[in-house]
């Protein structure tokens, strides 16, 4: 797929090398809240790897996402199926250290991601998944054409999709 960016994120694949600095936050009772936490650096790298091989079959999975201002790792997130939890589709998700909280990132990846999905994948639909009380994760799905489906009793959380546009 090349070089991938937006406006200010450079997205790529994530190394072995990034784990210290994903585990900050997908480590973070707090910055996980909301969703799966990694209790370890090896849960962390474990969840890495599975994903990794997955984008070499699917050809997508989650990037490290850095800014472009100064190349800080500050998220992790893009466009995949769960190999944890399978069977929902091609899902949309994503992480942010807390310190970037509230500055636009999140919007700016999945709105990244809606794009690729249509033009490049072409992919008939993505899929999100929020919890009821995650707010900010609601209004940056609803912000990028997501429609709310309903509460799924599987996952505890509230069911997104998006046709292609």
């Amino acid at each position: 797929m090349g070089r991938l960016e937006t406006e200010r994120l450079l997205l790529r694949p994530p190394t072995l090398r990034d784990v210290p600095a994903l585990f900050e936050f997908l480590g973070d009772p707090q910055a996980m809240q909301h969703t799966h936490l990694d209790t370890s650096l090896r849960q962390c790298r474990r969840r890495i790897a599975v994903h990794e091989r997955r984008r070499r079959r699917d050809g997508y999975a989650p990037w490290t996402v850095r800014t472009k201002q100064d190349r800080s790792i500050i998220g992790w997130g893009g466009i995949y199926e769960d190999p944890f939890d399978p069977g929902w589709g091609v899902e949309v998700g994503y992480a942010f250290h807390p310190r970037v909280w509230g500055r636009g990132y999140a919007t700016e990846l999945a709105q990244f991601c809606v794009d690729l999905a249509d033009r490049a994948l072409m992919l008939p639909e993505l899929n999100a998944f929020a919890k009821a009380d995650n707010t900010a994760s609601r209004r940056v799905l609803e912000k990028t054409g997501f429609e709310e489906l309903g509460f799924e009793p599987a996952l505890g959380r509230l069911h997104y999709r998006r046709a292609r546009g």
